[in-house]
């Protein structure tokens, strides 16, 4: 572990396989907690949730490698990520629970599905496929999403994502071009064909499910798209220790207080 001072706040970093920082911040004290952010995410999205269960834990909230404050070590790999998580908790104490948000949620279920040391699961709602009514992604969308980058072409990245990958209408994709945060969605496209290289056709695969014998939470709001919902369920029925809990009122988006009371009862067991 290395920390630095930027802004005054303390900025810890831990090295990766391949030699690549992560930067990580900690909250609280207690049992080992790792935070894993999704697609358009940084470790900003995680630091409300990682707050609020600081309370109870040691919560490791890091910026993902190509974002925030971490390295980005070329090429990309999926197992790189992997290699990244178990980095993470070999820098925090050797084993750990682990929270997955949306992508994050798969990248975290592969990690444990390789058999990291991580004591107990907790995804929300993450992007799989639960059946066949809804359409699997392009094979080739991560390297689609490469080349556009590689072109300077970045916010038709972020659109491309925003509608294969996420689902959302063409018009409303065209409504968020002059929003305020569209220039933080491009800074951070470059990394789009990471999730969609972690998340691939959103299949379910039964190995990667029945390999997993830690105990997982699967968490979902109850006003999220069926799509969203239908994943958290095949994801549960699929796991051999997974429960769910649904979110009355909550959506995609984390509300951190909430969320914070299922997550303590799970992991306090």
């Amino acid at each position: 572990m290395r920390a630095v001072k930027q802004g005054g706040h303390l900025v810890k970093t831990a090295t990766s396989a391949d030699g690549t920082k992560l930067a990580y911040d900690q909250f609280g004290a207690g049992s080992r907690v790792i935070m894993i952010s999704g697609a358009f995410n940084d470790r900003r999205t995680t630091e409300p949730l990682s707050r609020a269960l600081a309370e109870r834990f040691s919560v490791f909230n890091y910026d993902r490698r190509g974002r925030g404050d971490s390295g980005d070590t070329q090429p990309y790999a999926v197992q790189r990520e992997i290699e990244d998580v178990a980095a993470l908790i070999d820098d925090t104490g050797g084993t750990a629970a682990v929270f997955g948000y949306s992508s994050g949620a798969n990248l975290a279920l592969k990690a444990a599905a390789r058999g990291l040391p991580i004591s107990k699961l907790v995804l929300y709602e993450p992007a799989f496929n639960p059946d066949n009514t809804y359409p699997t992604l392009p094979d080739d969308l991560a390297d689609r999403l490469t080349a556009l980058v590689t072109a300077g072409r970045r916010g038709e990245a972020v659109e491309l994502y925003q509608t294969v990958a996420v689902g959302i209408p063409e018009q409303a994709v065209a409504q968020m071009r002059n929003a305020p945060f569209r220039p933080v969605l491009e800074g951070i496209a470059h990394t789009l064909a990471y999730d969609a290289a972690i998340v691939g056709d959103r299949t379910l695969p039964a190995d990667l499910t029945g390999s997993v014998q830690a105990p997982t939470l699967v968490v979902c709001g109850e006003e999220s798209a069926p799509f969203l919902r239908g994943a958290a369920r095949a994801v549960t029925d699929a796991l051999p220790n997974g429960q769910l809990v649904t979110l009355a009122g909550q959506g995609h988006d984390i509300e951190p207080q909430s969320t914070a009371v299922v997550i303590s009862e799970f992991l306090g067991h």
